[in-house]
């Protein structure tokens, strides 16, 4: 059982014509607060209209950052996991929350992937998911951490279902077993017959960066072997997908969670192999920092897009992706979250190189993902 969206709707009222002109200020007065805390206490608000073949930026709101997606093969049903939030709806932290769409744009909240955090680790947040599908069942990598950690981690947990419940399997690594500080935002990848997961984030102390592993056949250790380092640490949040006989890697800099001030933005580069070494369009390895090919940032309105999910091709063959974003004229919710709303364009190419929508956050009408 899910919750259905809340979609606010513009409604006429009838007000017979009276000479008290106070009277009819009092009743429009009401009808605006009214609208307003409709708004104020619902989970989501949605611009467009299920069943139309267009639609409108942002596909979720208020929250839901780090967005990680999936298609369930049997039923086509998309869905959607975020970072641990409180949307400021009187519902508390959501642990983990879980979208549920059939046309990638209209999404409907379905609970926590979590019922309570998982037990290797005595505070933190749980953030940054990234949803596969191994063996049959549905794989949760996730980060562990505080601001500031000494000592985050990568969890996993599996379920039968996407919609949950997830049972954890307990941390992977941490920061001070892999040696990596700030070991946070993993990334699932299959490749020729083997499991690999790269993570990373931000820091400037000497063994910085984004890095991947090896891990076990089915997907729940990490094997014993050699990090592989492939960006520095001015990244996080990577994404890698395989496109016409290159790996891109995709990543985010800046600050992601400062409100309207946020300066997140998406870099690209490319490798021939899926543990490098990637560079970008001028041909520079991103190991070193200040690397990077521009291929979203922000625009007058909405600031802050990062943090992409993996790449999904309709059926027309059209790249989307998801990432989030914030309006600069709605920074933060009532409580200081970041108002870090869930956005999806297509990833457009420009001869072998991406760009996601225009090179900014799009927010006027375009056509929706087609689905089998």
């Amino acid at each position: 059982m899910f919750l259905r969206s809340i979609v606010h709707i513009k409604t006429l009222i009838y007000v017979p014509v009276v000479r008290n002109s106070f009277l009819i200020a009092l009743v429009l007065i009401s009808v605006s607060f009214f609208d307003s805390c409709a708004k104020r206490n619902s989970a989501v608000s949605s611009s467009f209209v299920e069943g139309g073949n267009t639609f409108q930026n942002p596909v979720f709101e208020p929250v839901f950052a780090d967005p990680t997606v999936i298609q369930d093969p049997k039923t086509k049903l998309f869905y959607a996991y975020g970072t641990q939030d409180n949307w400021d709806d009187g519902q508390g932290s959501r642990l983990v929350p879980i979208l549920e769409s059939k046309d990638m744009v209209n999404w409907s909240y379905v609970g926590p992937a979590f019922q309570e955090k998982p037990s290797w680790k005595g505070a933190g947040g749980i953030w940054a998911p990234d949803i596969n599908l191994v063996n049959g069942k549905y794989y949760l990598y996730y980060s562990y951490s505080t601001w500031g950690d000494k000592n985050p981690g990568v969890g996993l947990a599996i379920s039968d279902s996407p919609k949950g419940p997830f049972i954890d399997q307990g941390k992977l690594f941490d920061s001070e077993s892999m040696s990596v500080p700030n070991s946070i935002d993993p990334f699932f990848i299959a490749d020729n017959g083997k499991n690999y997961i790269f993570w990373g984030s931000f820091s400037d102390t000497p063994g910085q960066g984004t890095f991947a592993l090896e891990l076990s056949e089915d997907g729940k250790k990490v094997n014993i072997g050699q990090k592989v380092k492939i960006a520095a640490g001015d990244y996080e949040a990577v994404t890698i997908f395989k496109k016409n006989g290159y790996y891109y890697f995709l990543g985010s800099k800046g600050s992601c969670c400062e409100g309207a001030n946020s300066k997140y933005h998406v870099l690209v580069a490319r490798s021939k192999n899926l543990l490098g070494p990637y560079v970008d369009k001028e041909g520079r390895d991103i190991k070193e920092r200040g690397n990077g090919t521009i291929v979203m940032q922000g625009s007058e309105d909405i600031v802050g897009p990062g943090h992409t999910s993996g790449v999904i091709t309709d059926a027309k063959g059209q790249d989307w992706i998801y990432y989030h974003a914030i309006d600069k004229n709605q920074g933060k919710l009532g409580n200081g979250t970041s108002r870090r709303m869930l956005m999806l364009d297509p990833l457009v190419w420009e001869g072998e190189w991406p760009i996601i929508g225009g090179g900014n956050p799009q927010t006027k009408q375009q056509k929706k993902p087609v689905i089998n």
